[in-house]
């Protein structure tokens, strides 16, 4: 059972996909590049042991394959992202366990208060790319918050960087629930508080990324996959709820109504997110206090072009919340959802269905659009028949050669909720996009279905029998 990243980097190790590099890497460009071009050669997770003008190490590359992703989450399947995801459907469905609260744990072996913060000096933060604003702490790590009214706390990853000594800038994209909750605070005249972890069991940050309704705490549904709850500690300074075994949370108090320049930053999309003109000033906290493991490990990903760790991440929690969500709005028939890692993890969907009715496959891309894990930046929606895997995209694209017309087949949903990352849209029109559902199934209505070839089964079970006199062994 994996409690923390230690243990997912010890399960690496036992399983032959970690490497530890102990020859000297700089912090700047160096790691980042290392990582990049290890994960386009879908290589072993990389924990850096030595970096320059640093004693504590960085891990990298830790779920750009799906053996990675499958031992993170801890599920049976190790190979195929929809048998991961379906194990996840199966999981949650059970119902959430809350987090159980303790007295302390690993964070607490190190605190560092008031002036003595200095992020940079402490923890060894990449340069990703050249043309970053800075050194982001938080590509793998999550913002976590609580609403003021209902004490809901809310898990969000997103991009973090260094501003100075003690002070983080932040992203939270329109929309998203830390907005939400920071909203209230703006309206109560407070300060929000935060903390920002870094370090963690896998599961925490996979899910910390995912579209978990409104509402509904991450920490809740990581209990579910784990079968247990996830230790957390009620922080004395902020009230919120941390993990006990992460390496590095960095804890302060955002305020809503100050704003600093941020970024830019490499995206997921693989471009840049800002304009020539510059990015938009973002939101920030103030550290006032750290804690960290002893030795702590920094775990980073280096984003940037698919595919890496953050597009396996996005299309294994993606397609687990749509296949949920389309469970949830009772979709008869779904067989597999899978979003494609090289399309970002995030923005294509192929979703397999038994046809039962007239009408079904477009009931399942309708259903997929307006979903809370479809509605927002998806742009496409690929409707395939049971016989067709959803993964299988040899297969997926001989259904769209030979069961899909575009007249007939093609529903374009304009006025979507797009994202302000997407770069095929036009710098300052990035909030609203459009969708496409493409349905390759064979319209159940049809009287006269084209009739498929298949192999004789006997034969076949005849020449299987024969294999290795064939010489083909």
């Amino acid at each position: 059972m994996i409690k923390d990243l230690r243990d997912f980097i010890e399960g690496c190790r036992k399983s032959d996909d970690l490497k530890e590099i102990t020859a000297e890497v700089d912090w700047n460009l160096e790691a980042s590049h290392i990582a990049k071009l290890n994960e386009e050669k879908k290589g072993h997770a990389l924990l850096f042991s030595n970096i320059k003008g640093y004693e504590s190490p960085i891990f990298m590359s830790a779920l750009s394959t799906p053996h990675r992703l499958g031992l993170a989450l801890g599920t049976k399947e190790r190979e195929s992202i929809v048998g991961m995801a379906r194990e996840w459907v199966g999981l949650t469905q059970k119902g959430l366990i809350p987090p159980k609260v303790v007295e302390n744990g690993p964070v607490t072996e190190n605190t560092i208060k008031g002036d003595d913060v200095d992020i940079l000096a402490k923890f060894p933060i990449p340069q990703f790319y050249p043309l970053d604003g800075g050194r982001y702490i938080g590509t793998t790590g999550f913002l976590v918050t609580q609403d003021p009214d209902t004490g809901w706390t809310n898990l969000g990853t997103y991009r973090m960087q260094v501003l100075d000594k003690n002070h983080i800038g932040v992203q939270i994209l329109k929309g998203k629930h830390a907005g939400l909750i920071l909203d209230k605070y703006r309206k109560m005249g407070k300060k929000m508080p935060v903390a920002a972890v870094v370090g963690t069991d896998p599961i925490l940050f996979l899910l910390s990324s995912t579209t978990v309704g409104a509402g509904v705490s991450e920490y809740d549904v990581a209990g579910a996959l784990r079968g247990q709850p996830i230790e957390v500690i009620k922080s004395d300074l902020t009230g919120l709820l941390i993990p006990a075994t992460a390496e590095i949370v960095l804890e302060g108090e955002m305020d809503p109504n100050e704003l600093r320049e941020e970024g830019p930053f490499g995206e997921y999309t693989g471009y840049y997110s800002g304009s020539s003109k510059g990015e938009f000033k973002k939101e920030f906290f103030k550290v006032t206090r750290i804690l960290h493991r002893n030795n702590p490990i920094f775990w980073g990903t280096s984003v940037g072009k698919p595919i890496t760790d953050t597009h396996m991440l996005g299309a294994l929690q993606v397609s687990a919340s749509l296949w949920s969500d389309l469970e949830d709005a009772k979709v008869p028939g779904i067989k597999g959802v899978y979003c494609l890692p090289e399309a970002t993890g995030r923005m294509w969907s192929v979703i397999s269905v038994k046809i039962s009715y007239p009408g079904h496959g477009m009931h399942v891309g309708t259903a997929a659009v307006g979903s809370s894990s479809g509605h927002y930046r998806m742009k496409g929606f690929i409707i395939v028949d049971d016989d067709i895997p959803a993964d299988d995209l040899s297969k997926v694209f001989w259904a769209l050669g030979v069961r899909f017309d575009p007249e007939r087949d093609t529903h374009i949903i304009t006025k979507t909720r797009s994202t302000p990352l997407d770069p095929s849209l036009p710098i300052d029109e990035r909030m609203v996009g459009s969708k496409i559902i493409m349905d390759a199934t064979i319209p159940y209505e049809w009287e006269e279905k084209p009739i498929e070839i298949q192999l004789d089964e006997e034969t076949v079970k005849k020449v299987q029998k024969r294999w290795k006199e064939y010489g083909l062994a």
